[in-house]
Order: C-alpha cells, then sequence, then structure tokens
C-alpha cells in the first residue's frame, strides 16, 4: 500500500514545463548544478517535472536562466 502511494504521487498532480532560455556557462557551478536537477542543460531544452515546492525552489534559483512554459 505504500508502493502505491509513492508511485501515485509522483504520477499524479500537476506538472509545469520549463524551458531554458540563456546558456549555463560563466554560471555559478551550483547553477549548473540545478539545471541539470531540472533536466535542462542546452538552450531550448524543455523539462516537465512535477509542480512541487522543492521544483519550484530550483526555478527560482535558475529564474533569470529559464522561462515557465505552461503550469
Amino acid at each position: 500500500m505504500n508502493a502505491e502511494k509513492k508511485n501515485t504521487g509522483k504520477t499524479a498532480g500537476k506538472t509545469v514545463k520549463v524551458r531554458q532560455t540563456h546558456s549555463a556557462s560563466r554560471r555559478h557551478h551550483d547553477q549548473r548544478e540545478t539545471l541539470v536537477g531540472l533536466k535542462l542543460n542546452k538552450i531550448g531544452r524543455v523539462a516537465e517535472l512535477v509542480d512541487t515546492p522543492q521544483t519550484r525552489g530550483m526555478i527560482a534559483k535558475v529564474a533569470h536562466l529559464v522561462e515557465v512554459v505552461e503550469k
């Protein structure tokens, strides 16, 4: 039963699409790692992520490099 809750928690709920708009070169290492954590590492890539407070925090950290496409 716990396994069902974990699986449904990851797939259910709202998602957010994020697109990388600027390069990660000449940025702090932690900002580059955050982009990789968001599944972005090249300009123009779009990632669909589960909308959680942790994800929103990561987006806020690199807000100058990405844009939210859809909510």
